[in-house]
């Protein structure tokens, strides 16, 4: 079965690419192919997160194992059609943790192979890379206007440090 799958460049500017990917192909080769289609060199840390349809940020499968047990969780250990179906086709891959290149990966048809495509494929591409990473802002989940006014320095004298020991024992 062939997957096209969809790339998105989570940034304000269109920048999608359209790719077509063996099933039988590891998220490791999905994460070739990605860094492949945008230019990137492929030296730096990256993560697959399983999302849902509201491109929530799920469990994570990194790019390497960085534990000593042979059957962790990595990108080499998961096949395509083990993570991506009609009912779960989404996930988010974030490539290089200091600049935080971050995609939406979207499953958006699968095919018998007929034969037609050399796999992987670029299929299509749209919009240029910019020449740095998005900035990502992170907000809060509390809607307290308050919350903003105790991000300062000049504000931990209004924290009760004084009990602190009795709080952690």
């Amino acid at each position: 079965m062939i997957y096209k799958i969809r790339l998105i460049l989570d940034t304000e500017q269109d920048v999608i690419r359209d790719i077509a990917i063996s099933d039988e192909a590891t998220l490791e080769d999905l994460h070739t192919v990605i860094t492949n289609a945008f230019g990137f060199d492929g030296t730096e840390m990256a993560s697959f997160y399983l999302s849902d349809n509201q491109w929530n940020q799920g469990e994570e499968i990194p790019l390497f194992n960085m534990s000593e047990s042979n059957d962790a969780v990595c990108m080499q250990n998961f096949y395509i059609k083990d993570v991506l179906s009609k009912d779960k086709n989404k996930l988010i891959y974030v490539y290089d943790f200091f600049s935080m290149w971050t995609f939406f990966v979207e499953l958006i048809t699968v095919a018998e192979d007929t034969g037609q495509f050399d796999l992987p494929s670029l299929l299509v591409s749209v919009g240029t890379m910019p020449s740095e990473a998005p900035q990502k802002q992170f907000i809060s989940d509390t809607e307290n206007d308050d919350a903003e006014n105790y991000n300062t320095l000049e504000n931990f004298d209004d924290f009760d440090f004084d009990n602190f020991d009795e709080f952690m024992n």
